[in-house]
Order: structure tokens, then C-alpha cells, then sequence
């Protein structure tokens, strides 16, 4: 007799709590100013969408909870995966001005969104495939170099924070999977000088972290006294007021206090805190519900982290306790990024709060993630 598979419960709870409390907040954070900005002329604009969204996303995790895990260990899902969130990048590369949309009608999709599960999918493939020859550089490390660091590379262009979680993701499997510190270390490098020039390259990038860390430009002076840098910032219109959502997120935050103001009754979202229901959401949740709330969403994260992480160790293969791995870290790394830009930690990059934020692309891939990672943790014991 077939054994009879155990849903977790806690991980299956905190999701569907999670999703619901999202869909709440964005009807919160984007409620008046959806119903005076004549695009869209309705309170209900952004909710229904996203309730529309979680409904779809829903239907995703629930095939893929159902789905045996094994089936992706496979060179056809797997390169199939990458090669098809590559397309989509390059698709909306020429596509799209911006190169982040790709619009259908009345639906738009992320494409950078869909190269989490793929490189989660063929993280824990190639690194089970070649698990004996992990530090081969030949056979191992330059083929996973040039796979993964082309979907980062490809991802950077429209999306620097997503590239930076999904860099992060890479290294913790990699590491876990055995790869020795010193090409940790060499990877480490490439990464820190690739992040480097994906900045200098991008004037509104510059300032952002210019501004974070030296609003008055005290430093900068001293160290580029000619002004080049600064010249170099100001090509770009976007650059100007680059921390003006930052500091309207810390003033939400702020005003919150303990308690919060009370749920709908936030401030910062009338017009002052730009795009209040995507990226900054996390602000949006401190100030109505201040501190507490925002502890007890920090808290759900970090149930799923944990139950992600006790699948990983419970796991008996190799393909499942990387699958599980990958999956709790691009959450994990995603959800930091967000609420750190949020409360003034490190300088804004556009990310979005898993199952939070506004946003159906963002939605659907973390429910897609999470369904996998409940599947690898039914067969985890």
C-alpha cells in the first residue's frame, strides 16, 4: 500500500494566512488613490486584480503540491526551465522599453519574476546531477557559471534586486551542496564586482546608494572633488529625489509606533508615499499596525523559513533537499531585501513582499515555489 502523504499544515496555514492578510493590505494601500487617479476611477481597481491573481496562484501551488517532486529532476524540465525564463528576458528586452513588462491585453507579466523556479529547479538538478564532482571546475563550475550567471546577467538588466536574491540563492546551494571556500570565495569576488558595475552603470542606481549612505554628499566631495560622479548621477531624470520614497517609508514606519494608526487609517499612502502597494507595503503595514504587525508578519516569514528549512534536513535525496533549500532562500532573501529597503537598511531596489506586495507575476511565482516546497515537505516526513 501506497504511504499516505501528511500536508503540512503549518507551512499549507501561514501561506494562505499570508495571502489573505496581502490581499487586505493592498486594498488598504491603494484604495483612495486608485478611486482619485483617473486610469483607473474605483477604490476596487488594484484589489480585484490581486484577488483575481491569488485566485490563479492558488490553483498553481495546489498542482504543484500534488505534483511528486521527482518529476522535475529531470534535463528537460530542467533546461527547459532556464531556457524558457531566458526567452521571456529576452523577449521584453526588445519588447519593452523599460525591459520589465511584457503586457497581454489586459494582463502584464514580470519575466524576471518566472526566473526563480526555473533557476530553483535547475539549481537542485545540476547540483544532484554532478554532487560527486561539485568542485570540478571543468565538468561542474564553468558549466553552472555560465547557466546561472547568464540568467543573473539577464535578469540585472530590468532588475538588480531580483538578481541579487537570486545570486544569493545560487551561492546557499552551492555552498550546502560542498563547494569549497576558496571558490566560494572567487564567486564572492565576481559577485561583488558584478554588482558594482551593474550600479556604475545605471545613473539612478549610483544615486540611490549614494544617497543612502551620504545624503549631504559630505563624502562624495572629498572623494571626487571635480564633481564627476555627481554629473554622472544627474544624467538620468530619475535620479532626482531617488530617496524620497526611503524616507517617506521611515516617516510610515515611524508614525505606526507600537499599535498602529488602525488598519485603512494610514497616512503616508494619500500621496505621499509613492506606489504604496507594491515595493513599500511593508511601510504601509507599520503604520496601521505598527510594531506588532509588523513583528507578526516578519513571524510568518520566518515560520515558512523554518519549515522550509526542517524539509531540507529531513529530506533523504539530494534533489529534494535542494529544491526545498533553493525555494526557503529566494523567499527568505526576497522578504529581507524588501523590508530592509523599507525601514532604511540598505538603498531602494524594486522588490516586491512575497504574497504582499501588489503584483500577479510576483504572486503567482512564490505560489508556484511554495506548492513545490510543500510537496518536498509531505515527502519529507
Amino acid at each position: 500500500m501506497a504511504q499516505r502523504l501528511k500536508t503540512d499544515w503549518i507551512l499549507f496555514g501561514t501561506v494562505m494566512a499570508l495571502v489573505f492578510f496581502g490581499v487586505v493590505m493592498v486594498y488598504s494601500a491603494s484604495s483612495i488613490s486608485a478611486q482619485l487617479d483617473p486610469r483607473y476611477g474605483s477604490s476596487w481597481h488594484f484589489v480585484v486584480r490581486q484577488a483575481a491573481w491569488a485566485a490563479v496562484a492558488f490553483g498553481a501551488m495546489m498542482t504543484l503540491k500534488r505534483t511528486y517532486y521527482r518529476k522535475f529532476q529531470n534535463p528537460a524540465v530542467a533546461f527547459g526551465a532556464i531556457g524558457f525564463a531566458l526567452l521571456l528576458l529576452v523577449i521584453v528586452y526588445f519588447a519593452d522599453g523599460r525591459h520589465r513588462w511584457l503586457h497581454f491585453g489586459p494582463v502584464s507579466i514580470q519575466p524576471s519574476e518566472f526566473a526563480k523556479p526555473a533557476l530553483v529547479i535547475f539549481l537542485a538538478f545540476f547540483v544532484t546531477w554532478r554532487a560527486r564532482a561539485i568542485n570540478n571546475l571543468r565538468y561542474t563550475l564553468l558549466p553552472a557559471a555560465l547557466s546561472v550567471g547568464l540568467l543573473i546577467f539577464a535578469v540585472i538588466v530590468p532588475d538588480l534586486g531580483t538578481a541579487m536574491v537570486l545570486g544569493g540563492a545560487a551561492m546557499a546551494v552551492f555552498f550546502t551542496a560542498g563547494l569549497e571556500w576558496r571558490y566560494c570565495f572567487i564567486v564572492g569576488v565576481m559577485a561583488l564586482l558584478g554588482l558594482v558595475v551593474s550600479v556604475a552603470v545605471e545613473p539612478y542606481r549610483i544615486a540611490r546608494v549614494v544617497r543612502a549612505v551620504d545624503p549631504d554628499y559630505k563624502i562624495l566631495s572629498k572623494v571626487d572633488p571635480h564633481g564627476t560622479i555627481k554629473a554622472h548621477m544627474e544624467k538620468s531624470l530619475a535620479t532626482r529625489d531617488t530617496n524620497y520614497q526611503s524616507e517617506q517609508s521611515r516617516i510610515a514606519v515611524g508614525d505606526g509606533g507600537v499599535l498602529g494608526l488602525g488598519l485603512m487609517k494610514g497616512r503616508q499612502k494619500l500621496m505621499y508615499l509613492p506606489e504604496a502597494h507594491t515595493d513599500f507595503i511593508y511601510a504601509v503595514v507599520g503604520e496601521e499596525l505598527g510594531l506588532l504587525g509588523s513583528a507578526g508578519l516578519l513571524a510568518a516569514f520566518a515560520v515558512i523559513i523554518w519549515r522550509g528549512l526542517r524539509a531540507a534536513i529531513r529530506m533523504q535525496d539530494d534533489f529534494g533537499r535542494y529544491l526545498a533549500l533553493g525555494v526557503t532562500m529566494v523567499l527568505a532573501l526576497q522578504a529581507f531585501v524588501n523590508m530592509s529597503v523599507v525601514v532604511g537598511m540598505i538603498p531602494t531596489t524594486g522588490i516586491p513582499l512575497p504574497m504582499i506586495s501588489y503584483g500577479g507575476s510576483s504572486l503567482l511565482t512564490t505560489l508556484a515555489l511554495l506548492g513545490i516546497l510543500m510537496n518536498v515537505a509531505e515527502h519529507a516526513g
